[in-house]
């Protein structure tokens, strides 16, 4: 395999990347000495991040270096507040005008067994209106040939095909899709038309597949038998500790992940995807994008609270990170 390429290499060649999150967050970490129920738990000064699926990607992406614009949908004084702290990390970003009040999520530590406790609020309900400005606000900010990242749960009120009415209204750019649930679903039953990329992991793999998926090598079938049926030009599965696969049409690659501490694993997938499509945003290989990937995932899970990757992280664990083809 070519030689990795450090996460925080300049970015003058830098393909654009987009990334749109419509059910952001404003998450709060804090821990407490142990969960007991029925008594008030004093909680230790909460860490506040701007949270959701998209948005993380691009906070991982500037973290490494990197240049995107997100599109965040804000509501209320939550939503303001999230801006406040978007402009903070010094994240370019556009807000949407969202309905109702922008969500809030909770991730509690219990100190005496390190269990994490992770409570997420749903977001306000969309409108028809409010799905048309969205679509509006893509077509006026894409930019053909550039990468846009579609991540994250979607919210309340939008139909399962709307990450496909999202993918037409940005006509020209390479979609990466990483969701779940009904919306992962529709996406693999009714593929998007010349989606780039899908992402999910092991248990959304095995759930859509109606068996274990026990090997990397089962794995690595089923991401292909996914590409074959056109669902995506490449799929990627992550299989949590082991590592993550990577399936095209002709090639068949597994990231081995190096072994860290974990400390929280909030934002790992999302540190996933932002290395990764980084790395292809600077040209770098299929096998060097999937590695910087892998560890931008274990440098999230070192990380405490709501944190993300930090680049120095990366750029230690990148080189613990075998690429191999299965």
């Amino acid at each position: 395999m070519p030689p990795n390429t450090p996460p925080n290499a300049p970015a003058a060649a830098q393909i654009p990347i987009l990334t749109l999150t419509l059910n952001p967050a404003l998450d709060m970490a804090a821990s407490v000495p142990r969960m007991i129920p029925d008594e008030k738990l004093r909680c230790s000064e909460p860490q506040l991040d701007p949270g959701g699926g998209g948005l993380n990607v691009s906070r991982a992406i500037h973290a490494l270096g990197g240049q995107s614009l997100a599109l965040v949908a804000l509501g209320g004084l939550t939503g303001d507040r999230l801006a406040v702290l978007i402009r903070r990390e010094g994240v370019m970003f556009l807000g949407i005008t969202g309905p109702g009040e922008t969500r809030q999520s909770l991730t509690v530590n219990e100190a005496a067994t390190g269990r994490q406790y992770r409570f997420m609020l749903p977001g306000p309900i969309w409108a028809e209106a409010d799905q048309d400005r969205v679509f509006q606000l893509l077509r006026a900010a894409g930019k053909p040939g550039g990468f846009a990242v579609i991540s994250g749960s979607q919210p309340p009120g939008v139909p399962p095909d709307f990450p496909a009415r999202l993918a037409a209204a940005m006509d020209g750019m390479r979609i990466v899709l990483d969701t779940s649930g009904a919306p992962l679903t529709e996406a693999v039953t009714t593929p998007l038309p010349g989606l780039e990329l899908l992402r999910m992991d092991g248990e959304e793999a095995e759930t859509l597949a109606g068996r274990p998926l026990t090997t990397r090598t089962d794995t690595a079938d089923f991401a292909q038998s996914l590409v074959h049926r056109g669902v995506a030009r490449k799929v990627i599965v992550a299989r949590g500790a082991d590592g993550s696969v990577l399936a095209t049409a002709s090639e068949r690659l597994f990231a081995k992940a190096p072994k860290v501490e974990v400390n929280s694993k909030v934002g790992a997938g999302d540190s996933f995807v932002g290395g990764y499509v980084l790395a292809l945003a600077r040209h770098q290989t299929e096998a060097q994008a999937l590695a910087q990937g892998v560890a931008a995932a274990a440098a999230a899970v070192m990380s405490a609270a709501t944190e993300l990757c930090r680049a120095e992280d990366v750029a230690r664990l990148l080189p613990q990170v075998p690429v191999s083809a299965l």
